[in-house]
């Protein structure tokens, strides 16, 4: 990409701006789930929660879910209190245990199979499905290639309705975006697996392209 040029006082510049976007099936899917128990003690709660966690964690490793792809993202140990009549102060109820985990599924087509397995395991809680592609380069590239197309088409239009040509280009300066997520309706919930739709993401780029005019 060339930086913004200092252009001399003879130099006329047309700048038009330019986007492009590719859109694409994703192939990576995060899972945010978890367990969680309570007690009337700390210990009890965590004891409760260790149960669950472990039959997770078999549930995974029986689906071949790599360890790299799991991660601990969030543990806690919360005291619980019940609501009392009048002025009187709260009252210690027991604890609550929170273990989060967030999974990285390189299989889309067996997410419905995945929720089915972690709820069955003990997993209360689903915080997040988010369909991603793991290698977005080439989409990258075509979503750029055609931001330069759709620039240029645009300064071609303005410079012929105003009398002018296209000189050589001044410069190129992009502004990059993520991948954009394209939901279809996911269908309702039926009978195991649990449906699921994974959608489209979009891969764009935008540009400003400087030409000179003549």
């Amino acid at each position: 990409l060339t930086p913004a040029l200092a252009l001399a006082a003879d130099v006329h510049p047309i700048s038009m701006n330019g986007h492009g976007e590719v859109r694409a099936t994703p192939d990576l899917v995060t899972v945010n789930a978890g367990v969680a128990t309570s007690g009337p003690t700390a210990a009890a709660a965590l004891a409760a929660n260790t149960v669950r966690m472990k039959q997770v964690f078999t549930v995974l490793e029986k689906m071949g879910v790599p360890q790299r792809n799991i991660q601990t993202t969030q543990f806690s140990v919360a005291p619980q209190y019940s609501n009392t009549p009048g002025n009187e102060a709260p009252r210690l109820a027991g604890y609550q245990v929170t273990n989060q985990l967030t999974l990285r599924l390189e299989d889309i087509s067996g997410l419905g199979k995945a929720l089915d397995a972690l709820v069955t395991a003990g997993a209360n809680q689903m915080n997040g499905i988010n369909f991603t592609i793991q290698n977005p380069g080439p989409q990258l590239e075509r979503a750029r290639a055609d931001a330069i197309a759709d620039a240029r088409l645009r300064a071609e239009t303005y410079a012929k309705a105003a009398g002018v040509t296209l000189g050589p280009i001044l410069s190129i300066s992009e502004g990059a975006e993520a991948p954009k997520p394209m939901y279809r309706m996911m269908a309702m919930v039926a009978p195991s697996p649990v449906p699921v739709a994974a959608g489209e993401e979009i891969v764009s780029a935008d540009v400003t392209v400087v030409w000179e005019i003549h």
